[in-house]
């Protein structure tokens, strides 16, 4: 079966920073060759995580940072901090949670994704990186 791996980088400023991806996602698809299978996408690092959302400001620019700092409070005590000596143990918990990536079915060479669906990057450190994202899709 047809493997085609792509590969972007992403500037992020983190703290929750909430980026689509969609976009860059369906021109993989458009460069490659593969109609029909599963483009699974999914960030380097152990402090972000990709999902789907409705990307609107209120969800990325406040809810999902609002939910998230009460699941794994920024000012929490983190045994990894302690280890460390770092304060990002909170970004290692969310990610973790969350999950670095994700898979979405392709049929006729589009993804099927609802209409408010899109794809994205949730950057949960404290300091700005460049993330690395594999798409890779597999079918034919």
């Amino acid at each position: 079966m047809p493997v085609e791996t792509h590969e972007i980088t992403i500037g992020t400023r983190g703290h929750a920073q909430v980026i689509d991806l969609t976009r860059r996602v369906r021109q993989s698809l458009v460069d490659g060759a593969i109609r029909n299978g599963n483009v699974t996408v999914f960030v380097v690092g152990s402090t972000a995580g990709i999902t789907t959302t409705e990307f609107e400001p209120g969800l990325a620019d406040h809810d999902l940072a609002a939910g998230f700092e009460r699941i794994a409070p920024r000012d929490g005590v983190y045994r990894h901090e302690q280890t460390w000596h770092d304060d990002n143990g909170h970004a290692h918990v969310r990610a973790s949670i969350l999950g670095p990536g994700i898979t979405v079915p392709v049929v006729n060479g589009q993804l099927t994704l609802g209409t408010w669906q899109q794809i994205v990057l949730i950057d949960f450190d404290t300091h700005p990186r460049d993330r690395r994202v594999v798409i890779q899709v597999v079918g034919e």
